[in-house]
């Protein structure tokens, strides 16, 4: 199955000068996102890790199924004020602009190992934010996987001690 042919272009959004890759076609096709789903469990399943940590909202979509077909927790990591109990905060950049994550203080337990899961590596930043997340609670990201890599953007200098894996390259 190809799966670029169901993620949409939208040019300018959501500033000027940037190319959306629209995964909404992709999601409400029940063979693609069944397809992507199967893909990134393929990619982590022979992997020794304890739990499954997505980012607000994509990170979700995709990382729930996974964890639940590998039979994992999965832990959210969020936008601030989301989270109801005690957090770390990561800030980070952004392609077009800045942002800060959070995560439970007890999420991660020390030693645990965790997979990534998101839609997306851009600059690699949010990922990056996660990554230092994860390292502030004592765990260790044993892989990033992800549905799409904007390869221009270069996200993978950043992360460039992880392993990442990605399903589809612009």
């Amino acid at each position: 199955m190809d799966l670029k042919k169901l993620i949409r272009d939208i040019p300018d959004f959501p500033e000027d000068g940037i190319l959306f890759r629209d995964i909404t076609t992709l999601l409400k096709n029940p063979e693609g996102l069944t397809h992507s789903v199967d893909l990134l469990c393929d990619k982590v399943k022979d992997l020794d890790f304890d739990l499954v940590l997505g980012p607000e909202s994509r990170g979700f979509i995709f990382g729930v199924p996974v964890a639940y077909k590998l039979k994992k927790g999965f832990i959210p990591i969020r936008k601030p004020g989301k989270l109801p109990y005690k957090t770390h905060k990561q800030s980070y950049e952004l392609e077009y602009g800045k942002n800060t994550l959070e995560i439970h203080s007890d999420a991660i337990e020390v030693g645990q190992k965790v997979i990534i899961i998101d839609d997306l590596l851009a600059t690699g930043g949010t990922l990056k934010a996660m990554v230092d997340l994860i390292a502030k609670l004592g765990g260790e990201v044993v892989m990033i996987a992800c549905l799409i890599e904007l390869i221009d953007l270069k996200g993978r200098e950043l992360l460039k001690d992880i392993n990442v894996e990605t399903l589809l390259k612009y």
